[in-house]
């Protein structure tokens, strides 16, 4: 019990750190990541205003059916592609990267890769 209370502790330090350091705007915006145990989620954040501009997720029609597993690194690689897709055709050139604390590989790094593919700069 009380190791699960350092690991969402720890958690939250390190994403209150990242946070401190990474911010979006209207034509910058933060390229948030979220995951779950049995999804992935990313959208695209404007911190000035406070407003989710895009977002996407392994939820989504368009990503699900092409999907076994929603929450894999071939679900995340795809969900960082819609992602990037849309940001594209919305006049977004590149980003801010938030990875919530996370470390930088699996799932987290898939979305990131998806996104580059699909031509976004971070």
């Amino acid at each position: 019990m009380a190791d699960t209370k350092t690991t969402k502790a720890r958690l939250e330090r390190r994403r209150r750190r990242v946070r401190a350091k990474v911010h979006g705007t209207a034509e910058r915006p933060r390229l948030c990541v979220t995951r779950s145990n049995q999804h992935v989620y990313a959208q695209l954040v404007d911190d000035d205003n406070g407003v989710t501009l895009l977002s996407a997720s392994s939820i989504d029609s368009g990503v699900k059916g092409e999907l076994e597993k929603g929450s894999d690194v071939e679900a995340a690689r795809a969900v960082g592609k819609v992602l990037g897709e849309r940001a594209k055709e919305a006049g977004f050139e590149s980003v801010v990267f938030d990875r919530a604390g996370r470390l930088y590989h699996g799932r987290v790094q898939a979305i990131a890769e998806g996104a580059r593919k699909a031509g976004l700069e971070f």
